[in-house]
């Protein structure tokens, strides 16, 4: 009898031993990259009134606004793809000369969903009162499926390198353990401030002036593999 429990408590003090042991594991990183045309841009521009008294800055630069939005109207861009971002009225007060010079400004943002009107609005945006353009962002409209695309190539490439390592080690590779994914998505943005613009505008005229280029979509995983013994 009492060998027999000797017995049951060395198999237990064995099967705890075993299950304190680490499991080996090989963890690698992988990237994946996609590259796609845009078919969307994101363009903030701002209506900036300058002069002495507050009232009248004010309401010239309210009569600017509403003659830029009644152009993008007009050019049939849906309300949910325009949005007044900032308004602001400061006065940037002249303490040597003792004067007033107030400053009213309205940053509106649109997203345009026809790449092949962009030449028209610009040109029509500036005509009608904007005299900044603070920021033009590239977008697609299918990016979460690029996105996805991106992962699975990340997970392709981080298997490659594990496969890699596993045979020169002499081991086998086992099931994925842990995935991580270290994703972030970074758009292109070329930006574009007010002289730029107005250099833009008089010596292009009405010459085509986007280049909209590819937009980069970039995953990073990383994966830990169960290490086996070689065969």
């Amino acid at each position: 009898m009492k060998k027999t429990i000797l017995l049951f408590a060395l198999l237990f003090i064995s099967a705890a031993h075993a299950q304190d042991r680490p499991i080996p594991l090989l963890t690698v990183n992988g990237e994946g990259k996609v590259r796609v045309a845009p078919d969307q841009v994101s363009i903030s521009v701002s209506i900036v009134s300058n002069g002495t008294k507050s009232a009248d800055v004010k309401k010239e630069n309210d009569t600017k606004v509403d003659a830029v939005l009644k152009y993008i109207k007009k050019m049939n861009i849906a309300k949910e793809n325009y949005q007044t971002q900032r308004v602001s009225l400061y006065d940037n007060y002249d303490y040597e000369k003792r004067k007033h010079n107030y400053q009213a400004t309205q940053t509106i943002t649109v997203l345009l969903k026809d790449l092949s009107k962009y030449d028209e609005l610009m040109e029509g945006l500036t005509d009608t009162g904007v005299n900044n353009i603070s920021g033009v962002e590239f977008k697609t409209s299918m990016l979460e499926y690029h996105k996805s695309e991106a992962r699975r190539s990340a997970i392709r490439n981080a298997r490659l390198k594990a496969d890699d390592l596993v045979s020169a080690l002499g081991q086998s590779l086992g099931e994925a353990f842990t995935v991580v994914d270290n994703s972030q998505i970074d758009y292109p943005r070329p930006m574009y401030n007010e002289m730029a613009m107005k250099m833009a505008d008089s010596v292009m005229g009405r010459n085509e002036t986007l280049a909209a280029g590819e937009i980069e979509i970039t995953a990073n995983v990383s994966v830990s593999y169960i290490l086996k013994p070689g065969k």
